[in-house]
């Protein structure tokens, strides 16, 4: 993968390219793991790595995607096309007229994400960073959030989640080809259903 300052205006270009047509293509959103396992699909792009085991390649990853992101929805503003909801759970476009850019609104994400100074992030920094977010993630709507990440509404019930898990899991499983981080997420997102996540 390369870093941005490596990549060229057209490589920029053909990325942010395909990010909108993936958008596109799903009206209702995907997730930060859906919409990379679909730029890996695409041929030419070379952005998302194929493994995500170190913590380093994981941050460079979503930094770059989200750096990405924030400017598509920036130009979309500009441009009077509504913008992007940018979520770790949901990316997708906002219709034109959506609230976005209100006048006197502050977005310390968005400002994070178009520094690419923080892209420098290291070592241990990356690793609190990670923490905090799980614990962020375990403590804002724990059970809607988890609920989310195995793809199941917020009414199911405990023999629901039971069987969602259970196929997710063999279906994600690096012993049967699956992605170790999607199985890690599915894993904590199923502890905190079941009530042992922190």
């Amino acid at each position: 993968m390369a870093g941005m300052n490596t990549m060229d205006s057209e490589m920029l270009g053909r990325l942010q390219a395909a990010i909108l047509a993936e958008l596109d293509a799903h009206p209702a959103g995907l997730s930060e793991f859906e919409l990379l396992q679909a730029l890996r699909q695409r041929e030419g792009l070379g952005f998302a790595p194929e493994r995500l085991d170190d913590s380093e390649t994981l941050f460079r990853t979503h930094f770059l995607l989200f750096h990405l992101l924030y400017r598509i929805s920036d130009a979309l503003v500009e441009g009077g096309g509504g913008g992007l909801e940018i979520g770790v759970l949901r990316i997708a476009r906002r219709p034109p007229g959506g609230g976005e850019g209100l006048p006197g609104t502050h977005d310390p994400l968005r400002d994070y994400y178009l520094d690419l100074s923080n892209l420098d992030t290291r070592g241990e920094e990356i690793d609190r960073m990670l923490d905090d977010f799980w614990r962020g993630f375990v403590r804002h709507d724990r059970r809607g959030e988890a609920l989310e990440v195995l793809g199941l509404d917020a009414d199911a019930d405990e023999e629901t989640i039971r069987r969602r898990y259970r196929r997710l899991a063999m279906e994600h499983h690096p012993d049967r080809g699956g992605d170790k981080d999607r199985l890690q997420a599915i894993n904590a997102a199923m502890a905190v259903l079941s009530g042992k996540g922190r």
